[in-house]
């Protein structure tokens, strides 16, 4: 398995961390252009829980990110990750301003943007074709499922042939793709799942996001949870399913993530994954330890 920091050794030349920045978007299925509420699965703060929300400006979101992992990054190198909700959601011209903002200390050595593959027109790929050149920008997608039953369910409010169709255009810009994938999304099974990362894998995605299912307060999910209508993946479960996925992935496809952080004060459910120690230290045992079988061929 190829790792995030194998990757970004390679390209860098050291161990980098990701800086998490609030651009200040929203998203097409919040402000009713496609829907409103968001998807189901979704926190209040677009999954960006760790960005430096209401902090002012990109320069000092930066300087407050930097200092809170300043102890962990000995090598001053850092990526800047507009992770809140949608993150090409603007005019062009505003997100221009913000990526060459986020983009302009010599410290910053890439960006990282997260967005939904329906909010990628021609002149916001051109855009960031450019930006490129300058320094490597990676696109984060929420495919999360290639079931659009299920997606629909979720109020993902965009069909799976938007996602082949933003990763055919990204790879032909030239630009970096991972892919976030959600595993134990209600209403799909097993074989969904490695559907989707067989999806993923076929239109060309660089990378690939495992996020385990969480249930966080105030979301959909978390009615219909309570109510009863679907259970969580057990650690065992997720392990399991994680490792089918993961090899489906071609060697030089990079996993950055084998499972999400949902934060404590919000999270209702699965409990088991407040433990991130325990659970990191299990799921990469078990990984390894299916690897080292598949090579012996048993």
């Amino acid at each position: 398995m190829r790792t995030a920091n194998d990757y970004y050794r390679a390209l860098f030349g050291c161990k980098v961390y990701k800086l998490s920045l609030d651009g200040g978007f929203t998203c097409p299925n919040r402000d009713g252009r496609l829907g409103t509420g968001g998807c189901a699965f979704c926190s209040g703060s677009g999954s960006g829980e760790f960005a430096q929300r209401g902090c002012g400006s990109i320069e000092k979101q930066l300087e407050l990110a930097k200092e809170r992992v300043r102890a962990k990054c000995k090598t001053g190198k850092y990526i800047a990750y507009f992770q809140s909700f949608t993150g090409t959601y603007a005019p062009v011209e505003k997100l221009e301003t913000l990526f060459r903002e986020a983009m302009k200390p010599d410290w910053i050595v890439g960006l990282s943007i997260g967005t939904r593959p329906d909010c990628l027109p021609e002149e916001v790929i051109s855009l960031l074709e450019g930006l490129n050149r300058e320094k490597p920008v990676s696109i984060e997608l929420g495919l999360q499922t290639a079931n659009d039953a299920t997606a629909r369910a979720m109020n993902r409010c965009y069909e799976t042939s938007a996602y082949v169709d933003a990763v055919k255009r990204l790879k032909r810009a030239g630009l970096n793709v991972v892919t976030h994938i959600i595993l134990g999304l209600p209403g799909d099974t097993e074989e969904d799942m490695l559907e989707t990362t067989r999806l993923a894998v076929s239109c060309g995605t660089d990378g690939v996001k495992f996020h385990l299912l969480h249930v966080l307060k105030d979301t959909a999910l978390e009615t219909s949870y309570r109510q009863g209508e679907f259970r969580c993946l057990t650690m065992e479960e997720y392990g399991s399913i994680l490792g089918r996925c993961i090899a489906l992935l071609p060697p030089e496809t990079v996993v950055h993530r084998i499972t999400g952080d949902g934060a404590r004060r919000e999270l209702i459910a699965p409990t088991w994954s407040l433990d991130k120690k325990k659970v990191l230290n299990y799921l990469n045992h078990l990984l390894r330890t299916t690897g080292q079988a598949e090579q012996k061929g048993l």
